[in-house]
């Protein structure tokens, strides 16, 4: 924990975000039966909004504020429900962080505001990703599970941006079957052992590596061990 503290007043969100290609989002005009069905299969609590060109974050959906909603309803059902939210009058305001901005300044700027979750912009104010307090916090004392992280039984999912989220239990010869490629088993037999092979130690989060035509960043890992990475191929 002390080499997190030590860190998270040099690292930048940049380094901690979640990516846009990996974040949870509603669109603005999008039935309450959808979005109900985003809040129940993520279990987030806070999803960042999209306008109708589905470029903006036009504000922050928390699932608790629909609870109001469903006690107005009494018994008359979902389609009762679906006729008072209006999700322009449901939102909160979104705050914007610069990629640039360290850790210890946005702790404190979350701490302050009791704010809990930034959308990340770049130099050119578009959607980079998100952060959380908890991004923050699991920079410093190592990953935090809550009760909505689950094992997650999908090893290799292919994301928008083309690149691939790959669980580090994956095995190198189901990886090689998935994207067509030849990784070699023979000193390890999963990605993470390959990753903590070339690395010559224990994977720390965001820590990149290029090999065979591969990119892999390291998404969530803890003292003893990785658990996911984003892996992209490399144009030549």
């Amino acid at each position: 924990m002390l080499e997190g503290v030590l860190e998270v007043s040099e690292t930048r969100v940049r380094d901690t975000m979640i990516p846009r290609s990996q974040m949870v989002m509603v669109e603005s005009d999008a039935p309450v039966d959808d979005v109900l069905k985003v809040i129940v299969d993520s279990g987030h609590s806070r999803f960042p909004v999209l306008n109708d060109d589905r470029e903006e974050v036009i504000g922050i959906l928390l699932a608790k504020d629909l609870l109001k909603f469903f006690a107005e309803q009494g018994n008359n059902g979902q389609a009762a429900l679906g006729a008072r939210f209006t999700m322009s009058d449901t939102l909160r305001p979104a705050v914007f962080v610069p990629e640039s901005k360290r850790l210890n300044v946005l702790l404190r700027e979350f701490r302050a505001s009791r704010n809990h979750m930034a959308i990340v912009v770049d130099e050119y104010g578009g959607v980079a990703g998100l952060i959380t307090i908890e991004d923050v916090i699991e920079h410093i004392v190592g990953d935090i599970d809550d009760e909505h992280d689950v094992e997650n039984d999908v090893l290799i999912q292919k994301e928008a941006d083309g690149s691939y989220t790959v669980q580090a239990i994956t095995r190198i010869e189901e990886f090689n079957e998935e994207l067509g490629c030849y990784l070699s088993d023979q000193e390890y037999d999963t990605i993470g052992g390959l990753v903590m092979h070339q690395l010559g130690r224990v994977p720390r989060r965001n820590d990149k590596l290029s090999f065979e035509g591969f990119e892999f960043k390291v998404l969530r890992a803890d003292r003893r061990k990785v658990d996911s990475l984003s892996i992209t191929k490399q144009t030549s």
